[in-house]
């Protein structure tokens, strides 16, 4: 049984998906951004960088148990371990890890900085609206989508014809488009896409898990533990 360390983020709901559509038993540990949990000595042990998710595995290599933080790593970690969603061949994975950085070094960062100064920034004490930001990070993720609509034009998923962890990392932030103040009429291919990602049943069953604690953080301690600390 996989201890997921988890709070219903687009970073979050990787883990979660990877864990449904491997069907990979596990028990969720909520990590509330929002109170500071993030930062419990007992979690950094897990994952110093005071990020989830994070899993533990008692069922890790040689049978021993590991840790594994970093979104991007854990999704890797469980395709490895099940021999699933990673491609059939040395040219499949190439390509899902090509994406899969692509995803955690552009789409992620991007997007979360999107969101922030287009949702965020603005609602802090005192209120910081800053056009430049926004219009930068807005633009950015529309150039990365851009990207990811060409690809898609030439393939059914991001690394070819075949789902894979790739496809898992990229939807969480991708389906939050409308929060990144994006348009969707010029951009076909990703619409298809994220409609046939958004229909698989593990998809939906991990975007669904605790959703119900997702909230806007607008008060001022948890404005503190996510922006300030």
């Amino acid at each position: 049984m996989i201890d997921l360390y988890f709070w219903p983020t687009p970073n979050g709901w990787k883990a979660s998906i990877a864990l449904e559509e491997m069907e990979l038993p596990y028990t969720t540990h909520l990590i509330n951004i929002g109170k500071g949990d993030q930062f419990d000595p007992e979690f950094l042990r897990i994952s110093p960088n005071n990020r989830m998710p994070a899993i533990v595995d008692p069922d890790g290599p040689d049978g021993a148990p590991v840790s594994v933080f970093e979104s991007g790593a854990i999704l890797m970690y469980l395709a490895r371990k099940t021999g699933r969603f990673y491609g059939k061949t040395e040219r499949d994975r190439i390509a899902v890890e090509e994406w899969l950085m692509w995803q955690m070094g552009g789409v992620g960062p991007m997007a979360g900085q999107a969101h922030h100064f287009l949702k965020y920034a603005p609602q802090l004490d005192p209120p910081q609206d800053l056009p430049y930001a926004q219009d930068r990070y807005r633009a950015e993720v529309g150039r990365l989508y851009g990207v990811l609509d060409r690809r898609l034009a030439e393939n059914e998923y991001v690394a070819g014809d075949f789902y894979s962890i790739a496809d898992m990392s990229i939807w969480g932030w991708a389906g939050l488009w409308e929060g990144q103040q994006q348009v969707l009429d010029d951009k076909p291919h990703f619409t298809r896409w994220l409609e046939a990602v958004s229909a698989r049943p593990g998809v939906q069953a991990g975007r669904a898990l605790h959703a119900e604690l997702r909230g806007d953080h607008r008060d001022k301690q948890s404005q503190s533990n996510l922006f300030k600390r």
